[in-house]
């Protein structure tokens, strides 16, 4: 796909792995859309976005957006949902686990209302984790939902055909998720990849230059790249 022209929305596009897409996608000279629950924390980075507000899990909302926004070409989302329970899980709370299904039911809503709008060209990309196919002690509700998140993709491939869904899957990336400032962040990220392959947290940029491939290479579909730092094989 040329990107230059095209008309792209991007959701969760206004902070990390999503802003980084957004600004990518810009650069490349398409038009786009970044959507966030609260866009104006974009601030300056957002300069040269169109910015909306949506909660993905608003169905009404969502359906009123795809309205005003298409037609469109590319469709990411990159939104979490909301909270994301990390622990044991015989000692997790359930309720809290539940709710970080948010992000696999966002992503099918934003699936579900958004690729009628897309032209028989158009991509969607989604973006997991390296949970997904590895979980590491106290991630069993990052693995679950990111497992859940490939399968779907992988499962509706040929259903949306000749239009295409991919899923970028992401290591331990620097993001503003992440409250941890100064010394204390670098240490914790240290400590979090220091046996992997490659060990340092990875950049949204990084992943976000993985998104813009899936959205380029028009004979891929049904499938997920690894942008983990070794995750996988370390």
């Amino acid at each position: 796909m040329d990107i230059a022209g095209k008309k792209a929305l991007v959701f969760g596009g206004t902070s990390g792995i999503g802003l980084a897409a957004s600004l990518q996608l810009t650069a490349l000279g398409a038009d786009v859309v970044a959507i966030s629950r609260n866009p104006d924390r974009a601030g300056e980075a957002a300069l040269g976005l169109t910015l909306k507000q949506c909660d993905v899990l608003d169905e009404q909302a969502l359906q009123a957006l795809f309205a005003e926004c298409a037609p469109f070409d590319i469709l990411i989302n990159a939104a979490t949902g909301g909270k994301r329970v990390i622990g044991p899980f015989l000692e997790m709370d359930l309720a809290g686990y539940r709710a970080s299904f948010n992000k696999l039911w966002g992503y099918t809503n934003v699936v579900r209302y958004g690729a009628p709008h897309l032209p028989d060209h158009g991509a969607i990309v989604l973006v997991s984790g390296s949970p997904a196919r590895k979980t590491r002690p106290g991630q069993i509700a990052l693995g679950s939902v990111g497992g859940a998140v490939e399968a779907f993709s992988r499962g509706l491939a040929n259903e949306l055909a000749p239009r295409r869904i991919n899923v970028v899957s992401p290591g331990t990336i620097d993001t503003p998720m992440s409250p941890l400032q100064g010394e204390e962040r670098a240490a914790n990220y240290n400590k979090i990849t220091s046996g992997n392959a490659i060990p340092r947290a990875g950049r949204a940029d990084e992943v976000a230059q993985a998104i813009i491939f899936l959205v380029q290479n028009e004979f891929v579909t049904g499938t997920t790249v690894d942008v983990d730092g070794g995750w996988l094989i370390s």
